[in-house]
């Protein structure tokens, strides 16, 4: 049988369209500039993150438990500035999924794992909300993936069939997932590629 048609795309951010926004590289980073213990910090942000990242934690509780348990000779807002500040665009990946979708005119989802405070500086900074037509983010949705709830709820809110929809991540596990949910899904490694793959599902 023939495949379906497209009729959706979702989408990672972190990794796909944007940097990621608070990482492995953003935390050493941090370390560098604040002079703090890189491996505490690390400890004590793995023991938290996620709890950020489904929306149960506030930006500044999370920085309370991982920086500010004790005092700083540096502000909460200069630290919180240096976090923005590692959030960059991938301008070719942008303009793809813009003009995928407008030439197609097809939906277009955020699917992503991110806690509210970055979450929405990066929709506004990046002004993802002039084309995307909902965000299905962990911190608004309280479950992350791999959860496959995150992914069947943002198929409901499209109302399509999971085959009608391609969907981008940087992260295999997060693919495979996607895949085993019936989702057309592509492993992003490069513009080209992604590029490549979508023309492929007819796009």
């Amino acid at each position: 049988m023939p495949e379906a048609e497209i009729k959706a795309i979702f989408t990672d951010v972190g990794g796909v369209l944007l940097t990621n926004g608070w990482d492995s590289g953003g935390r050493k980073g941090a370390a560098a500039r604040f002079h703090l213990d890189l491996a505490d910090m690390d400890a004590r942000h793995h023991l938290t993150f996620d709890t950020y990242e489904i929306g149960k934690l506030s930006l500044d509780t999370y920085l309370d438990r991982i920086v500010f348990y004790q005092p700083r000779d540096f502000s909460r807002d200069d630290f919180k500035a240096f976090m923005f500040e590692q959030s960059q665009p991938y301008p070719e990946m942008l303009e793809l999924i813009r003009e995928t979708k407008q030439r197609n005119r097809i939906k277009l989802a955020v699917v992503s794992n991110e806690g509210r405070e970055l979450t929405e500086y990066r929709i506004r900074k990046f002004g993802l909300a002039d084309f995307v037509d909902f965000f299905v983010s962990s911190c608004f949705v309280h479950f992350r993936k791999p959860d496959t709830d995150i992914f069947q709820m943002a198929i409901d809110l499209a109302q399509i069939r999971p085959e009608q929809t391609a969907y981008l991540d940087d992260r295999p596990l997060f693919v495979e997932v996607a895949r085993a949910m019936g989702l057309r899904a592509i492993h992003h490694t490069s513009y080209e590629g992604t590029r490549e793959a979508l023309r492929q599902m007819g796009l």
